[in-house]
């Protein structure tokens, strides 16, 4: 398994490679994006009076959920 292969041959697949990896940097910048959305309203809504465990009967997930969601970033 160690020795040098052409690459020229698989040309192709390696680019394929490549945009792939472009995809998933691009998804996981917009998962980064979207859950500092998430956290930003879920803190307006309890700095307006409602508790974690209101905002997690609402999104159908436990408070340690919600906690969790308010401390990841």
């Amino acid at each position: 398994m160690g020795g040098r292969v052409d690459a020229e041959g698989h040309r192709a697949a390696f680019e394929r490679l490549r945009a792939v990896r472009e995809e998933l940097l691009g998804h996981a910048r917009a998962v980064r994006e979207l859950a500092a959305v998430r956290r930003a309203l879920i803190q307006e809504l309890i700095d307006v009076g409602f508790t974690q465990s209101d905002v997690a009967r609402e999104l159908g997930v436990t408070r340690q959920a919600v906690q969790k969601m308010l401390s990841v970033g």
